[in-house]
């Protein structure tokens, strides 16, 4: 626990607001389909202030018009590094890492990575052990 809590420190020290990093958590706890983990996003996004609306929306942020072209730089990237196993060759393209530096620094950039990684990683223990959606870890 000790060495998350680390990462999830130097993630906040990033210079990225707290609400595209929980934008980025969502999706990536969509697609590995870790229940418990959307929840808790979620309940973390509202506690930094997301809306309902953005909430609702994140699943389907290429088509809403709710996010901006930082946010959409963030999620793409988050996309990209989760489903690594949906394609060969480069993990994450470059001209999707380039749309994410576009929008920001190499600071926050690791930042936004550091959020994607623990997120795969606890999503893969959760469905594992099937931890079910609203459970509190104690």
């Amino acid at each position: 626990m000790k060495g998350i809590q680390n990462i999830d420190k130097a993630m906040h020290q990033g210079g990225v607001s707290p609400q595209v990093l929980e934008l980025v958590h969502l999706p990536a706890s969509r697609i590995n389909g870790c229940g418990a983990r959307v929840f808790a996003g979620v309940q973390g996004a509202r506690k930094h202030g997301e809306t309902g609306e953005r909430l609702h929306a994140v699943a389907a942020w290429r088509e809403a018009l709710f996010f901006t072209d930082e946010e959409r730089a963030a999620l793409e990237l988050t996309e990209a590094a989760t489903r690594i196993a949906d394609r060969t060759g480069k993990a994450v393209l470059d001209d999707v890492r380039d749309a994410a530096a576009d929008h920001f620094n190499e600071e926050q950039l690791s930042a936004i990575i550091l959020m994607i990684a623990p997120t795969n990683f606890v999503n893969r223990l959760n469905t594992t052990i099937e931890e079910p959606a609203g459970a509190t870890w104690s």
